[in-house]
């Protein structure tokens, strides 16, 4: 797993949930997400979440601070989940389906995920509404403002030495060097074109008798 990829994608959803909570207003987004409805609310949160997130250019992990944010706003429990969810539908993703699979399969890969997180949404919220397990607090925090001594932290203390006591033995065993070459470009070296097997063909064929007879190996 490319852990640096992870800690950009938690950064950049940090600066996105950060910035989304400043400059868009609560009463807005209760507005768009029909707070004063229930019905609707629930009708639509699944539905928008999903879209929200086509345009969030957050990945997986990175989404869930501006899942905190949404959840803080007003969407449905429902919303919540397809939002999350769609970390597969964003925009950078759908490119990479079209250039992998063309233009139709990327449209039709991204409309069928695109309903199978709605339906997840709703499915989710049915089941966990009767079981009294919808959050009902609507004032997340998405960075705690201070440091407070508790089981978390003893948590984050424990796992921070075991990942450094990891990366030592990682280093220690000259995994390094494979680190560097992750994400690099293949070795030359390794690197074989179809002229080059090609032309090792056409070496062959210069030495094949007229006749259509193979040339016989050399006696020794």
């Amino acid at each position: 797993m490319d852990w640096a990829a992870v800690l950009r994608d938690i950064l950049i959803g940090l600066l996105i949930a950060g910035a989304f909570a400043a400059w868009v207003p609560k009463p807005w987004l209760q507005a768009i997400f029909f707070v004063h409805d229930p019905t609707l609310a629930f009708i639509l949160g699944p539905l928008i979440g999903p879209l929200i997130a086509v345009i969030s250019f957050v990945c997986s992990v990175g989404n869930v601070p501006l899942a905190a944010v949404l959840w803080n706003g007003g969407i449905s429990f429902g919303g919540v989940i397809s939002f999350i969810f769609a970390d597969l539908i964003i925009i950078p993703i759908i490119l990479i389906y079209r250039k992998y699979y063309g233009t139709r399969a990327a449209l039709r890969i991204t409309a069928i995920f695109y309903a199978a997180m709605v339906l997840a949404g709703y499915v989710v919220e049915l089941i966990f509404t009767p079981l009294h397990l919808v959050p009902t607090n609507r004032h997340l925090a998405i960075i705690d403002a201070g440091i407070s001594w508790n089981y978390t932290t003893w948590l984050n203390i424990i796992f921070i030495l075991i990942g450094l006591a990891l990366l030592v033995v990682f280093f220690r065993t000259g995994s390094g060097s494979m680190l560097k070459m992750m994400g690099g470009p293949p070795d030359p070296g390794h690197v074989h074109s179809d002229a080059e097997h090609s032309g090792g063909d056409k070496s062959v064929d210069k030495h094949t008798d007229h006749s259509g007879h193979e040339p016989r190996a050399p006696e020794s």
